[in-house]
């Protein structure tokens, strides 16, 4: 079943360009890779689907929904949500608070003080941050910042996660454990939409990877066909990417 679907998708800023007619689907319960280099529109993508831009013409559909003119809190208490490429936390608030603010955020019903706490200790337990809550979140590692946005993220009770570059800045020890949590989130049941420049987390964890490229859609496939694909191994891979170098 097709979970989100986008057809003729397309943004422009002025006269340029950011996506240009872009059709893609992610099936439930999936793991897709969204790559191209940087200025490719993979963020400029998730910002059309979480509603913060509007789209310039396209459409876009999750569980069959039009979301084109959805502001981004209705998206995502319909069940989308996301992080971001740059590390976006509340400073002057503890880790459990930061995570509570995905909890209230991510129902239209009215949420109690208490199922909103229960909400965001099961989630700061799940990506293994439960000891922490009490912490400033400025005292936590670049690591562990994002594992707090995944936190909040889930507190949302998201059926589909969108994830901007979890794995960037990240040491190869915690890029195999931010891994780990990815395929984790999936096997808890929600469908995931992923932007990565950390090859090996791409290729380790998706189930199909799209390639963007001056905001026009240049392969898909499985990993496989994509690290094979000349095109794609010319404009971002490299010879040294696709030698597994």
């Amino acid at each position: 079943m097709r979970i989100l679907e986008g057809q003729g998708v397309t943004k422009y800023f002025g006269g340029l360009a950011a996506v240009a007619n872009v059709d893609f689907h992610v099936d439930q319960g999936e793991i897709v890779g969204l790559i191209g280099p940087n200025g490719a529109g993979k963020t400029t993508l998730f910002n059309l689907i979480s509603g913060t831009f509007p789209l310039s013409s396209g459409e876009i559909r999750f569980k069959g929904k039009k979301l084109n003119t959805l502001k981004p809190h209705q998206i995502c208490q319909l069940g989308v949500s996301r992080t971001f490429q740059e590390t976006k936390v509340f400073a002057n608030m503890p880790v459990v608070q930061n995570v509570l603010v995905g909890a209230f955020f991510g129902t239209a019903a009215h949420i109690s003080g208490m199922a909103a706490a229960r909400e965001a200790t099961e989630s700061l337990e799940f990506v293994g941050l439960s000891a922490m809550g009490a912490a400033p979140i400025g005292d936590l590692t670049l690591a562990n910042q994002k594992r707090v946005e995944v936190a909040r993220a889930l507190a949302t009770k998201p059926e589909l996660l969108l994830l901007d570059e979890l794995m960037a800045g990240l040491t190869p020890a915690e890029v195999g454990e931010a891994m780990e949590l990815v395929t984790r989130i999936r096997d808890k049941g929600i469908t995931i939409l992923m932007v990565e420049h950390v090859m090996k987390a791409i290729m380790g964890v998706s189930g199909r990877v799209m390639v963007l490229h001056h905001g026009e859609k240049l392969a898909e496939g499985t990993c496989n066909e994509i690290s094979c694909n000349k095109t794609v191994i010319d404009i971002y891979l490299g010879e040294e990417a696709h030698a597994g170098s």
